[in-house]
């Protein structure tokens, strides 16, 4: 950005003082709420421009089966135990001595209205992605005294649960969480601010001075870091011409693991219970979270008729902004509006952010810089440079969600 007499005179006529005073309004663009919960929570200093973090996921309760299983007696290990080799989308959350349940099989099969879903006991795990071998635990005995196991269909749900340990076991499989590691690029984003010297000194109508073009100048540049920070593609290129590397940031849409979809054109207050019900649960996140909305979301979120089950508070101010409030017995969402999704084409969607695993890395923290460039020779103005070299990466990507809105 440079700022001229000439320019100053074609593009805001008026601007420099005639005769007339008069007061000006300056209206500020939408505001960057992602921008604005890093600098409000604790940045790391990054050493290079690769910044390397680890992710770290709790470990998952559920998966489903890929093959049907069971529908008979299975191999017969003691009187009691009768086993069946069951393959899931992911054998390896599973280990030797952990009981299953598998909600939608009855665990018995003559129509006794007090059956209840069939429970397994994992006797031991097959090597080279065979599976795991596993038991009834509340299935009935045939004819011929074995013990029948109801037939599980392919696409069942089966889920963790506790461990049934023998009296002199002291040891299990060992439980480990292991760090994921990922990396990111930091993006340096510039931003150059010039006033001429005769614009400086000209007298103007509003009182404009280089402190407020700086103003200006900020608000337009996080404006541009907020979209990278959200919507950017991590690379990194070498300029030819520059004779250098340029590096661009990955944004945080695409590091959150979770997706919720949302009909916005029936969208009622049982679909905004489920979506709290999905941003809360299943992972390791807080019971406080940000919903950040295009207006296209907003919008029909703003239309929900809300009862007791969705309490709707007053306005609440935090890290700087303006939030909505809405409490639901699995957490509380604070909603803000961001133009940066319309812009972006994302207006129908949203993204909920846990601001506690939410990290950011500098390279090169905010900093001015004045240049001399009546010494230098180059151009008789005031110039600014603005600098910062960072990235934001999600920690637990599991805690944050996009949401998808879609129209029927």
């Amino acid at each position: 950005m440079i700022t001229t007499t000439s320019l100053l005179q074609s593009q805001a006529p008026g601007l420099l003082r005639n005769s007339v005073d008069q007061r000006i309004v300056k209206i500020r663009p939408m505001s960057t709420p992602i921008d604005q919960l890093s600098r409000c929570g604790s940045a790391r200093q990054a050493s290079a421009m690769t910044v390397d973090y680890y992710t770290v996921d709790t470990k998952a309760t559920e998966t489903t089966s890929t093959q049907a299983c069971g529908g008979k007696t299975g191999t017969r290990r003691s009187d009691d135990i009768y086993t069946h080799r069951l393959q899931t989308a992911d054998n390896s959350i599973f280990e030797v001595s952990e009981t299953l349940l598998v909600p939608e099989v009855p665990s018995k099969t003559d129509g006794d209205a007090s059956e209840s879903p069939l429970v397994l006991y994992v006797y031991a795990s097959v090597d080279n992605g065979g599976g795991i071998e596993v038991a009834p635990v509340n299935s009935a005995r045939d004819a011929s005294g074995g013990i029948f196991m109801p037939e599980i269909p392919a696409g069942s749900r089966i889920i963790r649960m506790g461990r049934a340990a023998t009296e002199l076991d002291v040891q299990t499989g060992q439980f480990s969480v292991v760090p994921r590691k990922s990396d990111n690029y930091c993006q340096i984003f510039k931003m150059q601010i010039e006033q001429s010297t005769l614009a400086k000194i000209a007298n103007k109508e509003t009182g404009w001075s280089f402190s407020d073009q700086e103003e200006a100048a900020v608000i337009d540049m996080r404006l541009g870091m907020e979209k990278n920070f959200l919507f950017g593609a991590k690379s990194r290129m070498f300029n030819p011409a520059k004779n250098e590397q340029v590096y661009t940031t990955g944004g945080i849409w695409f590091q959150a693991r979770k997706e919720h979809s949302l009909n916005l054109s029936t969208l009622t207050e049982s679909d905004l219970i489920e979506l709290c019900s999905d941003a809360f649960t299943g992972n390791s996140g807080n019971r406080r979270k940000i919903f950040i909305c295009g207006t296209g979301m907003m919008e029909e979120l703003s239309k929900i008729t809300r009862n007791r089950c969705v309490r709707a508070e007053s306005t609440t101010v935090k890290w700087g902004i303006e939030f909505n409030e809405i409490r639901t017995n699995f957490g509380r969402l604070f909603i803000v509006h961001s133009e940066i999704f319309d812009q972006c084409g994302h207006s129908d969607d949203g993204f909920i952010i846990d601001p506690d695993y939410l990290t950011k890395y500098s390279h090169l923290p905010f900093r001015a810089e004045s240049l001399d460039l009546r010494r230098s020779g180059q151009r008789n103005t005031d110039a600014v440079v603005l600098t910062e070299a960072s990235c934001l990466v999600l920690r637990h990507p599991t805690a944050h969600m996009r949401v998808i809105g879609r129209r029927q």
